[in-house]
């Protein structure tokens, strides 16, 4: 009877290749991995895009929002000499009655508006006019005598807002030594602090979607003062 030669422990089995449906499960496993890092990479992008074009949008509305804050807060300012004069009369032709014009609701308190011109006094230059405006998706300024000019970037931004609303005090009283000559207080000077709330609102102009509101308050560094400019005094005698 003959026997088989045992294989000794050293000995190697042949090697075995790969299958075809070893391969196509292989290769489908693959696809799907690089498909899913593509996804990832490219989702990743996106927000990337998204998140710069975000920041552009919030540094250029707080950009323009400052200048326009700082601009209004010097509203019917002027020299020393000319405020001593008519900075707080009312009704005497001076600035005062036209040191803001909101249109077209002239200076109702509360009531928004798109299209603002105002006026300060400039050392060097005297006292200028200037003004903000909303056109075409752009905030304007107006530079005095050199025009219009944009404020805000037409290619970054769309400006689909932007309101300038007055937000008025209630007129308060200022005491005086005496009444007045009926006996009432009815000719004491008055005082009211004016303030206004610009709002903006923007949208990214090449990433749809993407948009931004910003408001401020802006307090006039000057209260207005009222007393009637026929008196001899600002209190009576």
């Amino acid at each position: 009877m003959l026997s088989l030669p045992h294989a000794s422990p050293g000995m190697q089995r042949p090697q075995r290749g790969l299958s075809l449906v070893e391969m196509m499960v292989g290769v489908a496993v693959g696809l799907i991995v690089v498909a899913g890092a593509s996804m990832l990479m490219s989702t990743q992008l996106v927000e990337n895009r998204r998140l710069l074009v975000e920041t552009q949008i919030q540094q250029d509305m707080r950009a323009s929002m400052d200048i326009i804050t700082r601009e209004l807060r010097r509203i019917g300012v002027q020299s020393e000499a000319l405020a001593l004069q008519t900075l707080w009369v009312s009704g005497s032709g001076g600035v005062l009655e036209n040191e803001y014009a909101l249109s077209p609701t002239a200076t109702v308190s509360g009531v928004p508006v798109t299209d603002m011109g105002f006026g300060y006094w400039q050392p060097g230059a005297g006292f200028r006019d200037w003004g903000f405006k909303l056109e075409n998706g752009t905030v304007k300024t107006l530079l005095s005598r050199g025009g219009w000019q944009e404020l805000t970037d037409a290619n970054v931004l769309n400006v689909t807002a932007f309101t300038i609303t007055p937000r008025n005090s209630t007129l308060l009283r200022l005491p005086c030594p005496k009444l007045c000559p009926d006996g009432t207080t009815g000719c004491w000077p008055q005082v009211q602090v004016r303030e206004f709330e610009v709002a903006m609102t923007a949208q990214a102009r090449t990433v749809p979607g993407v948009d931004r509101s910003l408001s401020s308050n802006v307090r006039l560094r000057n209260d207005h003062v009222r007393f009637d400019p026929a008196a001899a005094q600002i209190c009576p005698p």
